[in-house]
């Protein structure tokens, strides 16, 4: 089952991978949430070994080595993607090193050699969290830093009808479920978008707080800090009841994305 999800997903990421070229990429986290440069979760990345899980177009990458991280290395499941990142980071001087596989599996990177791990808006496409994390822990030095941020558990429970936020899902819902995701770039992860006829299958998890939290400490590391936030602006924001997956009024009322730290301290 999971081996057939990871090969339609990396089909339809192969499809519609430019349209999503520098889509949700540091110092942005998710949709509507504080950016790195109000959290500041991230270390000094100077003379540092950096590796993305799902790197996509390269975008943060090129962040990183803006911040002075010295080795960049990348993770994708879509060939056309990391074509896009090897372009787009040769086009800005850097030379990454990147790999395309699922992030359930070590396509040959080198284990306790990175300083900082993490993922940004793609941590969540996993099959399988714990061996995911597990890997993760296993690429970190000993006090190296995993951070990754992904749609707020709550957003798959939550809908707009007649103009109400209702409780429409199961919060203990973790059966996988398929969609079609349009080309449009359009938010974050998912959107109502990808309901449209003619879009590409995609297939997810979902997952409850607990199950990340639980995870992370199975693969050997420490929580130290979780975001569960909106933005100031969107906070103060009049915002109307929208039917957008990633609409402002939702925002106004539960977080749309969740961020966490995490440092490795055993393995």
């Amino acid at each position: 089952m999971n081996n057939y999800i990871l090969t339609k997903n990396k089909t339809t990421w192969n499809a519609i991978a430019d349209s999503f070229f520098g889509v949700t990429a540091l110092p942005t986290y998710g949709c509507l949430c504080p950016t790195e440069d109000e959290l500041r979760l991230f270390p000094d990345l100077s003379s540092k070994k950096v590796l993305d899980i799902g790197c996509g177009s390269g975008h943060s990458l090129k962040w990183c080595g803006d911040h002075g991280a010295t080795e960049l290395f990348g993770l994708d499941i879509s060939e056309r993607q990391l074509e896009n990142a090897q372009r787009f980071l040769a086009e800005n001087g850097y030379a990454p090193k990147l790999f395309c596989s699922p992030m359930e599996e070590n396509p040959g990177l080198p284990t306790g050699y990175f300083d900082v791990v993490y993922s940004i808006y793609a941590i969540g496409w996993t099959v399988d969290l714990q061996k995911t994390f597990d890997l993760i822990s296993d690429y970190l030095k000993p006090g190296g830093v995993f951070i990754f941020s992904w749609d707020h558990p709550f957003m798959h429970c939550v809908d707009i009808q007649d103009d109400k936020l209702i409780f429409s899902g199961s919060y203990f819902e973790q059966e996988p479920f398929t969609f079609m995701r349009t080309g449009s770039g359009k938010g974050a992860g998912r959107s109502p978008a990808v309901y449209e006829e003619g879009g590409n299958p995609l297939t997810l998890y979902n997952r409850r707080l607990s199950d990340y939290i639980n995870a992370l400490a199975l693969a050997g590391f420490a929580v130290e800090k979780v975001v569960e936030e909106t933005d100031k602006a969107t906070l103060e924001l009049d915002a109307s009841f929208s039917s957008e997956y990633y609409a402002p009024c939702k925002a106004k009322h539960f977080p749309l994305s969740l961020i966490v730290k995490a440092r490795k301290i055993i393995k």
